[in-house]
């Protein structure tokens, strides 16, 4: 797998165990929904867990299929988590403009979306 070069680390407010729960399972009863996805985007499939520290899911574009979006979670040492995500390929990267957007993308799903549905 080669890095896009495209990633993002910020703290984000549950415990790692939490947090990890949310990312295999984000579509959970009861829990608040926050992956809306949009028309080009297919629902990511979890390809690799490790709890409470890592999540690989499959690409959220039905164009790039091949990529993934790889999440590492530790803890902050206050309560909550710091979680990064690096997207991966293993074909040729996008142009930097799709690049940018895919980026653009995740970010607004994980430190926007998701961060605010815990309140």
């Amino acid at each position: 797998m080669m890095e896009l070069g495209a990633r993002r680390e910020r703290t984000q407010p549950p415990p790692p165990a939490v947090l990890w729960e949310t990312l295999v399972e984000p579509r959970r009863p009861g829990g608040r929904q926050w992956l809306v996805l949009v028309e080009d985007e297919v629902e990511p499939k979890v390809l690799r867990a490790e709890r409470p520290s890592l999540v690989v899911w499959s690409s959220l574009w039905s164009a790039r299929r091949n990529d993934q979006i790889r999440f590492v979670i530790t803890d902050d040492g206050g309560g909550g988590s710091r979680l990064k995500w690096v997207l991966e390929t293993d074909d040729a990267p996008p142009s930097p403009a799709v690049l940018g957007r895919m980026r653009y993308r995740i970010n607004f799903l994980i430190n926007g979306e998701m961060r605010y549905s815990f309140g």
